[in-house]
């Protein structure tokens, strides 16, 4: 009996590394939402990091967190590191492109509680009853994230946080 339970134990593993194997090599979270407001009006919510503050879910997870910012917050080159609890973890974020009204990239640098380095995108596309604002996140996935996706879906895990934050830009642009 205890041969047949580690044999099933064993082809259980090899079954879990073997769905892992077969992920795609890079992921990506997509949400979007369309806002009442001119991307020229928008922009600024998303181009200056310290804007951030207002909107992002992340912020409001961890009201102790400790901020850092560059000297200049605003457009390419701006950075904005947080330390704080198990939910935020510790990262940084640098604006790596800019383009006014249009789009806002951003390097996505997590340190803890694990390591990775992604990329943000912000894009602003103009609609007739206002802007449509897409956030995405990508990146690579490596064999330890594979073998995690296999339990937990990141477009879950993160992307009811997107929806929230887009939620939160929409109520702080529309007032």
């Amino acid at each position: 009996m205890l041969k047949f339970i580690l044999i099933l134990v064993v082809l259980a593993i090899a079954a879990i590394l073997i769905m892992a194997a077969f992920k795609p090599d890079i992921f990506r979270v997509e949400r979007s939402a369309l806002i009442q407001a001119t991307p020229d009006k928008l922009f600024p919510h998303i181009n200056d990091l310290r804007n951030w503050a207002a909107w992002s879910t992340w912020e409001k997870m961890d009201p102790q967190m400790k901020k850092t910012y560059s000297a200049n917050s605003v457009g390419q080159g701006a950075t904005y590191e947080w330390e704080g609890n198990k939910k935020v973890g510790h990262g940084r974020m640098t604006i790596t492109e800019s383009v006014a009204a249009s789009k806002v990239v951003i390097q996505l640098d997590f340190i803890t509680p694990f390591e990775a380095h992604n990329l943000g995108e912000l894009t602003l596309q103009a609609q007739n009853n206002g802007t449509l604002v897409t956030w995405a996140m990508y990146g690579p996935s490596p064999f330890i994230s594979k073998l995690f996706s296999v339990f937990v879906s990141m477009d879950k895990m993160i992307g009811k946080d997107f929806e929230d934050s887009l939620a939160n830009l929409k109520t702080v642009v529309e007032k």
